[in-house]
């Protein structure tokens, strides 16, 4: 054995796959150990430190209800934890990759029938260079869901415009872990918690500069509507609402990831509590995801710089931002056009912009509205 050389562990009962692999992982410059089953990987994670595991889901020679390849993604986790897993089925479900990503801890999960070399050969690269694996910073995701901080040694939330960290609201576990590791990968500090009670706690002892909810707490007991197909049930009753309230009330910029997806539920939750953004889990994206977090905080930066207006200049901006003019801004506030001007110049000055649509579009950033609402004056009154 090479002392330098990193070494992957193949665990795969179909030969042709090991061939495939073995050979993929060689060319990449790994030790390569093959094995077929549970209690061979148990042995070979006992005896040798590795960097790299591909764990096949169905460990049973023909028994497609075979899920030993779980059981060696746990093995990985207790027994060697600088070893990153990935595991490759044939077998692939979204509940299986959930799973396989929260509870067990796995790097990512591929299916076979899409195998792509290049794309794995990618993936091993990436494997590779991820310090500490990602196993490790979802069982750190797991362990905050009792309220401690979920922080990955690394990242740059210390460099972040704001240093409070984002709620993440959400009782299952599994979620929980994936929305955990989406924000820390980004940099991001992350308050797990999963009840309404919880919630509610760190909401009036805490400072935080973003909120991500799911609508429906019920617990693990209940199904969510929509688990059920029965998208059309009532939902006021959804402990999820009555954080909206909270974090509006603290002025949170709020995103919503929930499964209880409605249309009455959607506009609700943006009519009655002014969300960011609602997310639909069943079409969860995680791109999507860290865009929207990204879109919430510029939109919150751009609120943060309209608190350092006067209630005037803010009238002012928010009928700027209805493309009035300066004369026609005068007349709806009862002012001279000298006195907008004034206004107008001040709001440059704070906001650091030089044009009329700078100002607009980081009042609208800022949620105030491009139009005036319909039957109302200029100023909605």
């Amino acid at each position: 054995m090479t002392p330098h050389v990193p070494r992957a562990l193949i665990v795969e009962d179909d030969r042709s796959w090991q061939q495939i692999l073995s050979e993929i992982l060689t060319d990449a410059g790994l030790e390569v150990d093959v094995v077929d089953s549970l209690e061979g990987a148990i042995e070979h994670l006992r005896a040798t430190p590795h960097r790299l595991a591909i764990v096949d889901l169905a460990l049973g020679e023909g028994d497609y209800h075979n899920q030993d390849g779980l059981r060696v993604l746990d093995a990985v986790r207790r027994q060697d934890p600088g070893c990153v897993a990935i595991l490759l089925t044939g077998f692939a479900t979204v509940e299986l990759a959930v799973s396989a990503l929260s509870d067990h801890g796995a790097f990512t999960c591929l299916r076979k029938e899409s195998f792509s070399r290049t794309q794995f050969r990618e993936l091993v690269h990436q494997a590779m260079a991820s310090t500490p694996p990602l196993g490790a910073a979802l069982r750190d995701a797991a362990g905050a869901a009792d309220g401690h901080m979920s922080d990955r040694p690394g990242t740059a939330s210390a460099d972040r415009p704001h240093p409070d960290p984002i709620l993440v609201v959400e009782d299952d576990a599994s979620w929980r872990s994936i929305l955990s590791e989406l924000l820390q990968d980004a940099g991001y500090r992350a308050r797990l918690c999963g009840s309404f009670g919880e919630a509610l706690g760190y909401l009036r002892r805490e400072r935080f500069s973003l909120a991500v909810i799911d609508l429906s707490l019920a617990g693990a007991m209940a199904a969510a509507p929509w688990q059920n197909g029965d998208c059309d049930k009532k939902t006021d009753s959804l402990d999820g609402y009555q954080l909206l309230a909270s974090a509006q009330a603290d002025r949170i910029p709020t995103i919503v990831v929930s499964g209880v997806a409605a249309p009455e539920d959607i506009e609700r939750a943006y009519q009655e509590y002014g969300i960011f953004a609602f997310l639909e889990k069943q079409a969860f994206n995680r791109q999507a995801f860290l865009q929207t977090v990204s879109d919430a905080y510029a939109a919150s930066e751009a609120r943060d710089e309209l608190n350092l207006l006067t209630d005037r200049e803010r009238e002012v901006l928010a009928l700027l931002a209805q493309g009035l003019t300066n004369k026609e801004i005068a007349k709806a506030l009862v002012i001279t056009t000298n006195t907008v001007k004034r206004h107008v110049k001040a709001i440059f000055f704070k906001l650091e912009v030089h044009t009329r649509a700078a100002a607009a579009a980081k009042a609208i950033a800022a949620g105030m509205p491009a139009e005036p609402a319909e039957g109302s004056s200029p100023m909605g009154s």
